[in-house]
């Protein structure tokens, strides 16, 4: 099974065709139990170089601050899309996604003349020609690039949610369903924020309802 790829072979196969200006979209947050979905879109000029960079779940967190620094400082453009976990329950998951990685993408428009857009897996409904990549965020420099924005970013996020809910260690799990986290919304209870169609907050509710 090949792994090891050529992060530049999407974009360069498309600037050959002429394509100029190549966004790359992809989201972080799918799995947290809190929470927003944060999408990040970039465009990289031809010559970006960042030795080590692939998706971002892949990077320690220490090499994902030092990278994000340098992708912002040398993209030509770059968005980050927002959609709460209120707004989850109501569209589902999947559909908020979609929705950030449009807000994204629309933020990198106001500023540069995107042509194409490469996704990671994700179809989106756009005016411009558009390619989802499977697994994208380990295959396009691009996708890679949005992909260390959004996840920083959300997690900068949690971090700060942290200093005022210690309790619930949210620096450490960033939200996601760790043993951890699960038992101290059982102990605490649920706070504003919380995505309430996910199965463990689901089952807390329905519990609390029960006793009432």
């Amino acid at each position: 099974m090949k792994t090891n790829y050529d992060l530049y072979e999407y974009e360069n196969d498309l600037h050959s065709k002429g394509y100029k200006y190549i966004a790359g979209c992809d989201e972080a947050g799918r799995g947290p139990l809190y929470g927003p979905v944060v999408a990040a879109c970039c465009v990289l000029p031809n010559d970006f170089k960042l030795e080590g960079l692939t998706d971002s779940k892949q990077l320690t967190e220490k090499r994902r601050e030092k990278y994000i620094d340098y992708i912002k400082e040398n993209a030509l453009a770059y968005g980050i899309g927002i959609v709460s976990a209120e707004e989850i329950d109501e569209i589902n998951i999947y559909e908020a996604s979609r929705k950030a990685m449009l807000i994204a993408l629309s933020e990198v428009r106001k500023k540069i003349e995107v042509d194409y857009v490469i996704t990671d897996a994700m179809p989106i409904d756009i005016d411009i020609e558009s390619m989802p990549i499977i697994k994208g965020d380990a295959k396009s420099i691009t996708i890679a690039a949005a992909s260390v924005i959004a996840k920083v970013t959300r997690d900068r996020m949690m971090i700060e949610l942290d200093s005022k809910y210690p309790e619930y260690g949210f620096k450490k799990h960033k939200g996601y369903p760790t043993k951890a986290h699960i038992e101290a919304i059982n102990k605490y209870g649920l706070i504003d924020g919380y995505r309430k169609t996910y199965g463990p907050v689901k089952e807390l509710i329905e519990k609390e309802n029960k006793h009432e």
